[in-house]
């Protein structure tokens, strides 16, 4: 986030809102600068979220050179690798063969025919082993897309790792990938996506034994109607989490390869905050890199395994969701939700949440700030329906936690359109929702998740 209005450093995002916005088309939800679209009101839920997490989902996919396992947490590993390929690293230049098997998901319709998707993952990657996702889906004109990179993830950076990256230019002439999400070039033609395949594609180097383990992959579909305002909620549930305070602006200017800290840190310093919510801590030797004369080092660390080579920044959306599953005991997953009432249920059974907003600094009050697009942490409500909000764009630690209207808030997280500082229509920011929780959730709190779509 920027404390003064800035434009998004996706450029190629804010192309697209200047294309949509020239053709009368729907801004794509992806071009909101991190963030994403939800829906406020009693409608029929606009979003379609799909995992593959069980043994039976793992069983039920087609694969070459993949094996299915059981156990506490099943998941999919390398068995006999399919073959051996050549990869050259964009970010490193260096080319290097891998060994490779696949896993490819039956085609899961959508509830919801979409203007985009966003797929996520959970998985673990010792060193020189990696994962790629691609996405492939039908049109509602029953043309198909191509495959599409959905990312190439490792949990590591180290000399035997390719470096974590998103895929630039993939398009087909009626949708594209912006970074992290699959987005319907033209919405307002009437086009969508009915249906999708997830391909996943685990590697390792040739001759060694380690395999990644996914045991999380999924994706959420939606078709969120464009809006510059949304429908007020109700305030129902009123209670605050105990979640650690972390300030992003403690930061500024630290490891310029991991993107300078500051204002550009929202999203890997709220990923902290509530993965040590969770109980997840860093050892010594994990933090041992970090210059001791900085303070928690463990946000430092959040943005270095964050961090997309090819964004050159540490706002992807999957990679910090698959960043909070590298702790054990815990899973992440990428989503849209409704209103402030999914945000209360969650609440209610002790589950925080990352959200997504932009908005002008006198939309927000109390905030201090105006930006193009941010990233905090609800952790609760108050008496009167308020958000309360570890809000990482604070001068220090002691600020961050915030009390903000609800209203105010409610509408800026969930609208898809606003107007900018210069008074020209822009995307709006939505409901996109990063939400971090147990591996094996209480029936509580699985009951919460599966009230807003997620199982």
């Amino acid at each position: 986030m920027s404390r003064v209005e800035q434009p998004s450093r996706r450029a190629l995002l804010a192309a697209a809102v200047a294309a949509a916005a020239v053709s009368g088309g729907v801004i794509p939800a992806a071009a909101h600068a991190a963030p994403g679209a939800g829906t406020g009101g009693g409608a029929r839920r606009p979003v379609d979220y799909r995992a593959w997490t069980t043994y039976g989902d793992w069983r039920r996919g087609s694969v070459r050179g993949a094996r299915p396992v059981a156990g506490a947490r099943p998941g999919v590993v390398i068995g006999t690798p399919a073959g051996t390929t050549d990869y050259t690293d964009p970010h490193t230049g260096t080319t290097a063969a891998w060994e490779y098997a696949t896993w490819t998901s039956p085609v899961h319709r959508l509830t919801v025919p979409a203007t985009e998707v966003i797929a996520s993952w959970n998985a673990h990657t010792p060193g020189g082993t990696w994962i790629q996702v691609d996405l492939k889906g039908t049109y509602s004109d029953g043309t198909d897309t191509p495959w599409y990179v959905m990312g190439r993830w490792t949990a590591g950076d180290g000399e035997r790792d390719i470096r974590r990256t998103s895929v630039d230019d993939q398009g087909d002439g009626k949708s594209s990938v912006w970074t992290d999400t699959f987005s319907v070039d033209d919405a307002s033609t009437g086009l969508r996506l009915v249906s999708y395949r997830l391909r996943l594609t685990l590697h390792r180097r040739p001759g060694t034994r380690g395999t990644p383990t996914v045991w999380r992959l999924g994706a959420m579909g939606s078709d969120v109607p464009d809006r510059f305002t949304v429908p007020a909620s109700t305030p129902g549930h009123a209670g605050e989490l105990r979640v650690p305070c972390y300030s992003q602006e403690i930061h500024k200017g630290q490891y310029p390869e991991y993107d300078n800290g500051g204002e550009a840190w929202c999203s890997p310093t709220s990923s902290q905050m509530i993965i040590e919510y969770w109980g997840g801590r860093l050892t010594e030797e994990q933090l041992a890199w970090v210059d001791p004369a900085y303070a928690d080092p463990q946000v430092c660390h959040a943005a270095r395994y964050t961090y997309d080579n090819q964004y050159e920044g540490c706002g992807n959306w999957p990679f910090n969701a698959a960043y909070a599953a590298t702790f054990e005991g815990l899973q992440g997953v990428v989503t849209r939700l409704g209103s402030l009432t999914d945000l209360e249920t969650l609440i209610a059974a002790g589950i925080p949440a990352i959200t997504s907003q932009s908005f002008l600094e006198e939309e927000l009050t109390g905030a201090g700030y105006g930006t193009s697009g941010h990233l905090m942490t609800v952790i609760g409500f108050t008496a009167d329906g308020d958000v309360i909000a570890n809000d990482p764009a604070s001068d220090d630690n002691d600020a961050v936690r915030r009390v903000y209207r609800r209203r105010e808030w409610e509408n800026i997280w969930l609208r898809t359109k606003r107007y900018n500082a210069s008074g020209k229509v822009v995307s709006g920011t939505g409901g996109v929702c990063y939400l971090y929780f147990p591996a094996h959730p209480s029936p509580r709190q699985r009951k919460a998740l599966a009230a807003v779509g997620v199982r």
